[in-house]
């Protein structure tokens, strides 16, 4: 299976141990799915655990070596802008099209909105 997780779902699912998005990832790595992201996903994931969690850089950079053990890091070759309403939303769209995976995980009315790209 190859899967995307957006910012918020990704943020779930390592900060808050047994937590729904918590179990759900640690299944999805035993079945050896693969998990995509971008250095734009994991950027916006650095500024939300500095502006909402005040974790510090070195703490960050522990995190992310963390999570490296298990996301595969894509470089979308294209642009997508499919959605209007929060145009930062569209990197999880970029990402899932490019792995061609097929589940993005998320909270993001936006994203949820869409159902199928």
């Amino acid at each position: 299976m190859r899967v995307v997780f957006d910012t918020n779902i990704l943020i779930s699912s390592t900060l808050w141990y047994n937590s729904s998005a918590n179990k759900l990832l640690i299944k999805l790595i035993k079945e050896d799915a693969e998990i995509f992201t971008t250095i734009e996903i994991l950027e916006e994931y650095t500024a939300v655990l500095k502006r909402d969690f005040k974790y510090n850089d070195e703490e960050i950079k522990y995190i992310i070596g963390k999570l490296l053990c298990f996301l595969k890091i894509i470089r979308p070759l294209e642009e997508i802008n499919i959605i209007v309403e929060d145009p930062e939303d569209n990197k999880i769209l970029e990402c899932a099209d490019f792995s061609n995976s097929e589940v993005i995980l998320t909270y993001d009315k936006h994203l949820l909105k869409l159902k199928k790209l």
